[in-house]
């Protein structure tokens, strides 16, 4: 479903991605994770042209998003995006958020736009806020409003740019749930996050960057127990110390 060919990006003369080479197949989900700064969030976000790249291929679909002739809101409208920030358009309801892109860019009716969107609230358990406004919704809420708002534009493929990083703790479990039960009905899903016990759970497969490279792509079992490269063993060894550190002061 999508495929990065040897894609290159500079900031300036700063090389922020360097020949990454990797595809994800429909159904899977892939976890991108690695210390700040390593290009996860731009490699994303390339995905639907929100940051350019300077030399390489980004196939979705087959379709190359990067080439002179696609249509640029056309592919947006294909692919869900879920930011760090909800990205909700608070002058409008939880209705009107949801509504908006299927009536103005699907052609759906309003009434069905509206029965879509009570759907998708119920999914994310939501049904009784859809007539509330972003602003009397609390930081989960309003990103499981964002992944609701994807979800209803129908989109074969969900990006996810560290949705929980800006939630406090006791919401984050909430919004992962959500995402869980997405990856249990084959959701197509790339996700940057720190989240690494969500990650050893869901993931199809885990990508780890450093410096703009893509050093290991492996199943969780494996990247988690066995990490081939140097680097992603320290990584795992600063993320994963102190919760067992916690773990033996509260024991």
């Amino acid at each position: 479903m999508l495929a990065f060919e040897n894609v290159n990006k500079y900031y300036g003369t700063f090389h922020v991605l360097k020949g990454i080479d990797a595809t994800i197949n429909r159904g899977e989900v892939v976890v991108v994770c690695g210390p700040s700064g390593s290009g996860k969030s731009t490699l994303i976000r390339t995905v639907t042209r929100l940051e350019a790249i300077q030399s390489g291929r980004i196939l979705f679909e087959g379709r190359d998003v990067v080439a002179r002739d696609c249509n640029v809101n056309r592919l947006r409208a294909r692919i869900g995006f879920v930011f760090q920030s909800f990205n909700l358009f608070q002058n409008l309801s939880v209705r009107q958020n949801l509504i908006l892109g299927p009536t103005k860019v699907l052609g759906m009716s309003r009434d069905a736009a509206v029965a879509q969107a009570e759907t998708l609230l119920a999914k994310v358990g939501l049904a009784n806020r859809i007539d509330a406004m972003p602003a009397n919704l609390s930081g989960g809420q309003q990103q499981r409003v964002a992944i609701a708002r994807a979800l209803a534009m129908k989109p074969p493929l969900m990006l996810f740019d560290e949705p929980t990083s800006a939630l406090d703790p006791e919401m984050v479990q909430e919004v992962l749930q959500v995402m869980r039960s997405l990856a249990d009905e084959g959701m197509t899903m790339m996700i940057v996050t720190h989240e690494m016990g969500f990650a050893r759970e869901v993931a199809s497969r885990v990508w780890f960057m450093d410096q703009g490279e893509l050093l290991e792509d492996a199943p969780p079992a494996q990247f988690f127990d066995r990490p081939a490269h140097a680097r992603a063993q320290r990584f795992l060894q600063d993320v994963l110390r102190p919760a067992s550190h916690a773990a033996t002061l509260v024991d």
